[in-house]
């Protein structure tokens, strides 16, 4: 495999391809922030910003000008759109809406725990490029918030009925692996490894299930059971495959092999669980106990999971060296670029059916926005770079 080649190819695609695509298409210039309904071509077909998406596109801007290069253009990218959120996006005590009209008007009041995890990597890193402080105190303030919601994330606005069957989520300490890592700087060291500690203790002993031959499930009871329903047999391979490399980066951070190790294992076990060896691609949504799911979009082949899939396969060959990681590299690299990379129009598709016929032909909207394309750009071509200079 020519690591050099594709490391190129990662690298072309991020800086010609899907970053003009997003500095040209999605700045509102007039009111601040970034549209993300986008169609194939660039055009807006919707309005409305996502705090998800404004706080994700914020993050990505400020690490390219951090880490890639200080190209002035990225750093005003990401400084006029957390200069809207800082605004606009949350109530004045740091509680993040999850959606605004284009003017910044709060559609959706602050029910998701997400818009706080993406506001807080947002100034983050926002604070590291500009050396504004008070960007650095909103990331600190938010943060603060994210972790006392971790017991009861969508608080008053909670759907479910207390006492009957008290669920809690995957996706929350996956995020916060991530999280730590991310606004590392602002944060004490002693206490920054205890919340590593406590994320890696809940993805890696309390959601991976041995019982279940290594699966990590999506919900489990508060007393971390397993639960016989819905929420409880949930697999969404995509996840925790994601969350592996959240693992990997923090063994690495930790000087944890075993942990590592065990993240690479978990990563294969998701991917092998997860692929169609029908249609090819990943499998959106499972059931543990090969159940019918109860999303109905459960054999949709999505983006991001594809995309997080290489990254994952990327740092588990390099830290590891099992050979494994690279012939599954292989199998999804190959899959992805032909499948989700638009041949005629600038980024990639989103959503595909089974067959991997695209489904959606937007490049952006509720859900897609500058943030899984860009990042797994950026992890593998960087992850690939390293590969290439270990083996010199």
């Amino acid at each position: 495999m020519d690591f050099k080649k594709l490391a190129n190819q990662y690298k072309d695609e991020l800086m010609n391809n899907v970053l003009p695509f997003w500095l040209n298409h999605s700045q509102d210039t007039e009111y601040g922030g970034y549209f993300t309904c986008l169609d194939r071509e660039g055009n807006v077909f919707d309005t409305d910003k996502f705090i998800w998406l404004q706080g994700r596109e914020v993050w990505m801007f400020s690490i390219l000008y951090n880490r890639v290069e200080k190209r002035q253009e990225w750093l005003d990218c990401a400084i006029q759109g957390g200069e809207f959120l800082k605004k606009y996006g949350h109530d004045g005590n740091y509680n993040w809406y999850f959606s605004l009209d284009r003017a910044g008007h709060p559609l959706v009041e602050p029910y998701n725990i997400f818009s706080y995890t993406f506001a807080t990597m947002a100034f983050g890193q926002l604070s590291l490029a500009t050396g504004n402080q008070e960007y650095a105190d909103i990331a600190k303030k938010t943060f603060d918030i994210v972790l006392s919601k971790v017991d009861n994330p969508k608080g008053k606005w909670n759907k479910l009925h207390p006492g009957t069957r008290d669920l809690k989520g995957f996706a929350l300490p996956m995020i916060l692996c991530n999280l730590a890592l991310e606004i590392e700087h602002l944060l004490d060291e002693d206490f920054l490894v205890e919340t590593m500690d406590t994320c890696i203790h809940e993805v890696m002993e309390v959601f991976l299930r041995p019982e279940l031959g290594g699966l990590i499930v999506e919900n489990l009871n508060g007393d971390n059971s397993l639960v016989d329903c819905f929420e409880g047999r949930q697999v969404t391979p995509g996840h925790a495959i994601e969350a592996m490399w959240f693992i990997m980066d923090l063994g690495k951070r930790l000087k944890r092999p075993e942990l590592i190790m065990k993240a690479k294992n978990t990563a294969l076990k998701m991917l092998e669980y997860g692929w169609d060896n029908e249609f090819g691609g990943i499998y959106y949504f499972m059931d543990c106990k090969g159940c019918p799911p109860q999303q109905l979009e459960w054999d949709q082949k999505l983006w991001w999971v594809h995309i997080e899939t290489l990254i994952s396969l990327l740092k588990g060959y390099r830290l590891t060296g099992d050979e494994k990681c690279l012939e599954w590299f292989e199998k999804v690299h190959g899959y992805v670029w032909t499948h989700f990379k638009d041949q005629e129009h600038p980024e990639w598709f989103g959503y595909l059916n089974r067959r991997g016929e695209v489904l959606l032909s937007l490049k952006g909207g509720k859900w897609k926005g500058c943030f899984h394309v860009p990042r797994g750009l950026y992890q593998c071509w960087k992850t690939l770079e390293e590969i290439v200079w270990d083996k010199q």
